[in-house]
C-alpha cells in the first residue's frame, strides 16, 4: 500500500510539473472553456435554452390540462406501461416518488432547472464578453425572459424553490435551500423588468419565435396576478401596453393553430417545432386521438398508438362536462374538439367515422371518444412527426387576462369590451356585464387545451371545489376509480418536490401533504 501511495504521489507530482504543457481542453469537441467567443456562439447556447420550452409544453399536457376539469384520460387495462404516474397526477394521488420518474411528467422540475442552468451560464459570462452592446442587449433580454419563464413554471407547480442565479462552478453553488414563493416571484419580476427595455416589439409577421416585449409583458402580468400579494395595477399596465402593440385577433379561430400560419399576428409567444428527421418535430395529436387500430381514419396515416405508456393515444381526452359547457353557437367547439366513432374491442377503437361534437348523438351499437382537434392538421408523412407549434401566449388570452385583472380591481365595466371582443370572433353575443365567473368561463373555452386551465383555477381560488366536483362526476361513470382519488385539498395545489432532488440536496424540504 505504501509503495502504491508513493507511486501515485510521483505521478501527480510529474503531472503538476508539466501542467503548463498539458492542454486540458478536448480539441475535438466544444466545451464551455472554448465556447462563448462571439455573438453567434452565444445565440447557439440561447437556442439550446429555448429547447427546454418543449419539455414544458409536453409536461403541461399531463400536469396542467389533465389535472384540470377540461380533460382526463382513457384507461387501458391491458398495458399500463409507464403511464401510472401520469394517471396518478390526473387522479390527485401522485406522490414524491411518482413525480420523479424520468419518462413521466414529473421531470418538469429537472427540465426547468436545465433551462435555468443554460441561461445562467450565458448571463454570467456575457458582461465580460467583448460583444457589441446591441448583441449583449438582445442576448441578455431573451435569456432573462427565459429564466423568468422557467422560474414561473417552477413556482406555480412546486411553490418556493432554490434560486440559482449564476453559473454553477462548484458544489457549494449547486445545492441551495428553497427560497420563499414571494422571493421567487420577486426575482421573476426583476428579470422581466430588466428584459423588457432591451427586447423588441413585434412588428413583422410571421415572427421569429424569439422572445419579444409582448411575451415578457404577458409573463409579467401573470406574475403580478399570481404572486402571494397581488399587484393588479401593475398587471393592468403591462396588459394595456400589449393592446397598443401590433397584435390582432385573426378573423378565423382555426387559422390561429394552423402550422402554415405559425407565429402569426395573434401569437405573442409559442413553442417552436419542425416536422422532419432532425428531432424537432411535435407529436401531440398522436397522443390525443383514441387508441385505435386504424389511425388513418383520423390522421390520414397508418401508425400504432394502441399501447400503454405516454407514447400512445387516449391522453388529454375532453370531458363530457367541458363539451356540454360550450354555449350554443360557439364556433370554437367544432374547431377544438371532434368525436371518433367506431367499434371497440379490448378498449381499442376501430374508427369508422369522425364527427362534429355539435349536437352529437351516439350511434347505437358503436363506441365513441372525444379527442382534441385543435392540433389536427394532416396530411402526415411519418407517425409521431407533426409540424404544430404549441401556443403559450395569444392576444385573445391577453385580452381575457386584462378583463380578469380589471374585474379583480372592481372595474367590471372597463373589462366588458375586452371579453366581448373575444366572444364576437367565437360567434357569441355580447355580454351585458363582466363578472369573475364569466371571464373565467370565457378563458376556459378560448384557451382550451393550451395548458392554462389548471393554473387559471389555482390563480382564481376555485381549483379545490372545481376538481372535487370533477371527481364526483367521473366516479359515477368510471367504476375503476378508487375511493382515494380526487381528494383535492389545498396541499394539492402544488406538486411534490421530486424525491430524487431531496436525496441529492439535503437543504431541500418537501411540500406539505407529500
Amino acid at each position: 500500500m505504501k509503495k502504491l501511495s508513493y507511486l501515485l504521489f510521483i505521478i501527480c507530482s510529474l503531472a503538476a510539473c508539466k501542467r503548463d504543457t498539458l492542454d486540458l481542453v478536448p480539441q475535438t469537441q466544444l466545451s464551455s472553456a472554448t465556447f462563448f467567443k462571439n455573438a453567434a456562439e452565444y445565440n447557439q447556447a440561447l437556442t439550446g435554452a429555448y429547447a427546454n420550452l418543449r419539455g414544458v409544453a409536453f409536461i403541461g399536457i399531463y400536469m396542467d390540462e389533465m389535472r384540470s376539469d377540461n380533460t382526463f384520460f382513457t384507461i387501458y387495462s391491458a398495458d399500463r406501461g409507464t403511464s401510472t404516474s401520469a394517471e396518478a397526477m390526473a387522479e390527485f394521488i401522485d406522490n414524491n416518488i411518482s413525480s420523479q420518474e424520468p419518462n413521466n411528467p414529473g421531470n418538469r422540475y429537472g427540465n426547468d432547472y436545465s433551462g435555468i442552468s443554460e441561461v445562467n451560464t450565458i448571463l454570467t459570462r456575457l458582461p465580460k464578453s467583448t460583444l457589441a452592446q446591441a448583441d449583449k442587449d438582445q442576448i441578455s433580454g431573451e435569456a432573462l425572459f427565459l429564466r423568468a419563464f422557467y422560474y414561473f413554471d417552477l413556482v406555480q407547480h412546486y411553490g418556493g424553490v432554490p434560486l440559482q442565479l449564476t453559473e454553477v462552478t462548484d458544489v457549494t453553488g449547486a445545492f441551495l435551500p428553497r427560497s420563499s414563493a414571494a422571493d421567487v416571484y420577486k426575482q421573476i419580476i426583476s428579470d422581466l423588468n430588466a428584459a423588457i427595455p432591451v427586447l423588441p416589439v413585434a412588428k413583422t409577421f410571421p415572427q421569429s419565435g424569439r422572445a419579444t416585449q409582448g411575451a415578457a409583458k404577458m409573463l409579467l402580468a401573470y406574475a403580478y396576478m399570481s404572486e402571494p400579494t397581488k399587484e393588479y395595477d401593475k398587471a393592468e399596465t403591462a396588459l394595456l401596453d400589449i393592446t397598443k402593440m401590433n397584435y390582432i385577433l385573426l378573423p378565423d379561430y382555426a387559422t390561429v393553430f394552423d402550422p402554415a400560419n405559425k407565429n402569426n399576428q395573434e401569437s405573442i409567444f409559442e413553442v417552436q417545432y419542425k416536422a422532419g428527421n432532425d428531432g424537432q418535430q411535435s407529436d401531440f395529436i398522436w397522443r390525443f386521438i383514441p387508441k385505435t387500430t386504424n389511425s388513418e381514419a383520423i390522421l390520414g396515416l397508418h401508425g400504432t398508438n394502441a399501447r400503454g405508456g405516454l407514447a400512445s393515444g387516449g391522453w388529454n381526452v375532453p370531458t363530457q362536462e367541458l363539451v356540454d359547457s360550450y354555449e350554443k353557437g360557439d364556433l370554437r367547439l367544432p374547431i377544438s374538439i371532434a368525436v371518433a366513432e367506431g367499434t371497440v374491442a379490448n378498449e381499442v377503437l376501430t374508427t369508422t367515422a369522425v364527427k362534429s361534437p355539435v349536437n352529437y348523438t351516439p350511434t347505437a351499437g358503436l363506441g365513441y371518444y372525444y379527442f382534441i382537434k385543435k392540433y389536427l392538421h394532416p396530411p402526415y408523412q411519418v407517425e409521431y412527426n407533426t409540424d404544430d407549434n404549441w401556443p403559450v401566449y395569444r392576444y385573445s388570452g391577453a385580452l381575457l387576462l386584462l378583463a380578469e385583472c380589471l374585474v379583480d380591481e372592481n372595474k367590471n365595466t372597463e373589462a366588458l369590451p375586452y371579453i366581448n371582443q373575444v366572444r364576437k370572433r367565437a360567434g357569441l353575443p355580447d355580454l351585458a356585464a363582466a363578472t369573475k365567473e364569466n371571464v373565467a368561463n370565457e378563458m376556459r373555452h378560448e384557451l382550451a387545451f393550451e395548458n392554462h386551465r389548471w393554473t387559471d383555477l389555482v390563480r382564481n381560488g376555485t381549483a379545490v371545489d372545481v376538481l372535487n366536483a370533477k371527481g364526483v362526476r367521473l366516479k359515477a361513470i368510471d367504476p375503476w376509480l378508487l375511493p382515494i382519488t380526487f381528494n383535492v385539498t389545498p396541499d394539492r395545489l402544488i406538486y411534490a418536490i421530486p424525491f430524487r432532488e431531496i436525496q441529492i440536496n439535503n437543504k431541500l424540504t418537501q411540500n406539505p401533504g407529500y
